[in-house]
């Protein structure tokens, strides 16, 4: 079902649909776990991140995001003053340890990670260690997912390499982006990962990164969008939307600076 759902609702994001599946699948499908599962999302705002993490919760709870056993914080929400940084270390934990005791297969996601203080991503960081058992409590069950725009400028610059180039979006591979990725994430001193032990101590599995979305994307998002309203289809509105995107670079203009962010309140304008 995951990969049906990435397959028909996520575009343009050949690494990710690649990544998540195999990722996900193959953690829960390993009986004996060394530690729990933790992906690390990163990419510009409006390319799928929130969108993909729904898709995973969804093909493992019933209820998805709705589940008791599915955990969101938003960084700038939930954490926003840095003189709170002890209490919120010691919520977060509690509620970790909490919730994981109650079931093991708990889902947490974490987004505006880039956001978020260093000093409260490394107390997540025993929770995503190579320990057994942590005061009684496994975590090699939990799964942690990371929502990050740190990154995004290196994607892109190596999805523009390729176009500038003349080779196919699909012609990048995870090797062309992730290693100097996760050091672009590590040595961005704007970015909450910045010298955080998540990242030194390789306890990330997996940084997966959102490519930057193109016209074709924004028109694909937009169908969609129509036909989930149960709309017909009408092509002149679809192009219109999408020709009311921005894109960048200036003078290129090749991709949507707010991916598909927008398009549901463009539609709101033209359908409701």
């Amino acid at each position: 079902a995951l990969q049906e759902n990435l397959d028909r609702k996520l575009f343009g994001q050949h690494l990710v649909n690649k990544v998540i599946v195999k990722a996900v699948k193959g953690f829960l499908n390993n009986a004996n776990a060394k530690k729990p599962l933790a992906l690390s999302l990163h990419g510009w705002t409006g390319t799928g991140k929130n969108f993909v993490s729904k898709l995973v919760a969804e093909s493992i709870y019933k209820r998805g995001l709705q589940s008791e056993y599915v955990h969101q914080f938003v960084a700038t929400l939930h954490f926003p003053h840095a003189h709170d940084i002890d209490l919120y270390k010691d919520q977060l934990q509690s509620w970790i340890r909490g919730n994981v005791s109650i079931c093991p297969r708990s889902l947490f996601i974490f987004d505006e990670m880039d956001k978020m203080h260093a000093g409260l991503i490394d107390s997540i960081k025993p929770f995503l260690d190579y320990y057994e058992l942590l005061d009684g409590v496994s975590y090699r069950q939990a799964i942690f997912i990371f929502l990050s725009n740190a990154g995004a400028e290196k994607i892109t610059e190596v999805a523009l390499d390729f176009w500038r180039s003349g080779r196919t979006r699909e012609d990048i591979q995870l090797t062309d982006i992730q290693n100097s990725l996760s050091v672009s994430v590590f040595n961005n001193k704007n970015s909450g990962f910045w010298h955080s032990t998540l990242i030194d101590r390789n306890l990330i599995d997996y940084f997966v990164p959102f490519l930057p979305l193109e016209y074709k994307h924004v028109k694909m998002c937009v169908r969609v969008e129509i036909e989930s309203r149960g709309y017909a289809v009408d092509e002149d509105i679809l192009t219109r939307i999408a020709d009311e995107m921005t894109y960048f670079p200036r003078e290129e203009r090749i991709y949507s600076d707010k991916g598909c962010k927008t398009v549901d309140a463009k539609l709101d304008y033209y359908y409701d």
